[in-house]
Order: C-alpha cells, then structure tokens, then sequence
C-alpha cells in the first residue's frame, strides 16, 4: 500500500512540476543604452522565424526596465531575442534562459 502510495504522489508531484514550468515567463528587459527600443522579438530557439514585436506600438526608452511577459504556452526555457533600436540598429541573441536569467540587459 506504501508503494502505491508513494508511486502516486510521485506521480501527482510530476503533473505538478510541469503544469509549473507551462506558466507564463516574466523576465524584466534593461534598456542600457542610449537608444529607445523600438521592436522587441522572441522566438523559441526550436523556431525558424521571429514571433511578432512584444511591444506592439510601444516603445522602452533608452536607461528603463520593463517587465515582458511571454504568454506562449510553451514550457521551454531557451529563446533568441531580436532588439531594434530608434536608430535601426539591432542586436541579435539566441540560446538565452530567460528562466534562469531574471533580468536581460541591452548593452551597446
């Protein structure tokens, strides 16, 4: 009985943890430049294009935080992220863990 016991709280223990990492992903983007962001684009690394610009008609001034927010679905951790900037400069990053991360920074 001790068996099945613990056979199913493991069981429940596992729905668990994975009903956790399908939640939403917050992480806050540091502008640390001069430049306002003017698009903000997330994609899985399993994707092959860029997903639409978070930030919609929005821009984050050049020296701000803001809290994003990826409301995918998805339980994976690991995403390319594509800045564009006022001044149409990019940066371009890929295999990033935004859940082990807490704070991405755009640097110059």
């Amino acid at each position: 009985m001790n068996l099945l016991k613990s056979t199913a709280l493991a069981g429940f223990a596992l729905c668990i943890a994975t009903t956790a990492r399908a939640e939403d992903l917050t992480f806050t983007l540091e502008n640390a430049t001069s430049q306002d962001i003017e698009m903000l684009q997330i994609s899985t690394v399993a994707s092959s294009s860029w997903e639409e610009d978070i930030l919609g008609n929005d821009v984050q001034p050049a020296g701000t935080n803001a809290t994003i927010t990826i409301a995918d679905g998805q339980s994976v951790c690991e995403y390319d992220i594509l800045i564009t900037f006022a001044d149409n400069t990019t940066i371009e990053d890929h295999n990033v863990n935004l859940c082990d991360l807490g704070t991405y920074t755009a640097h110059e």
